[in-house]
């Protein structure tokens, strides 16, 4: 059974790659308007802006105004992608060294906490609330479990074939739900890099004081 789910969390791993890789492939198709205006700038320096100091909570007026969400966005986030590559690992029957699994369980920790706050916020605060869809709780509810099971498997291999069951449905539920955004935002990032690097927009010029 424990076999078969392995090589189930791999194919559903693929196939949601597939899907979602696809899903960019496509948008090569949609057409370019033909640019008439001369580049202003750089688009490489607007990417690596995008992809580098663009990130930075000083570099964005929300999250400059929201660090303790935009800090538990990013543990978060490191929570789902080192669960990810954990169970990934498993399904491969690959043993991780000693050394990653106490970060691992720190990272996982924190990202099934900062998950858990992130959803009592939602919940909490009224106008997040009013612009949440039903997508927005089951996928934060969804990653919670999954990073929390995977934190659980650290010290108790038992629940192992439920972590299995649950990574599973988490991979083929990514392409559908809002949960593919963690694949996207790259993408998104260059494409926005791109843009506006060549308008001269990005990086912003220095600020006189």
């Amino acid at each position: 059974m424990k076999t078969v789910l392995q090589y189930g969390v791999i194919l559903s791993f693929l196939i949601s790659l597939m899907i979602l890789s696809i899903e960019v492939v496509k948008t090569f198709f949609f057409g370019h308007k033909k640019k008439f205006a001369e580049a202003g700038g750089s688009n490489k320096r607007g990417i690596i802006y995008a992809l580098g100091r663009g990130m930075m909570p000083w570099e964005k007026e929300s999250a400059k105004k929201h660090l303790p969400t935009y800090t538990a966005g990013i543990f978060y986030h490191l929570g789902i992608f080192f669960g990810i590559f954990y169970v990934l690992c498993l399904a491969l029957s690959v043993n991780l060294p000693p050394v990653l699994i106490f970060p691992g369980r720190v990272l996982l920790a924190v990202g099934a906490l900062s998950g858990f706050v992130l959803l009592i916020k939602r919940m909490a605060v009224f106008y997040m609330r009013k612009i949440s869809c039903p997508d927005d709780f089951a996928s934060n509810i969804f990653v919670d479990l999954f990073i929390l099971t995977a934190l659980i498997n650290t010290f108790w291999t038992d629940i192992r074939i439920f972590f299995y069951i649950l990574a599973i449905f988490l991979f083929f539920y990514m392409p559908v739900g809002k949960i593919r955004h963690c694949f996207f935002f790259f993408y998104i990032r260059i494409l926005f890099g791109f843009f506006y690097g060549r308008r001269g927009v990005l990086p912003p010029a220095p600020r006189i004081t």
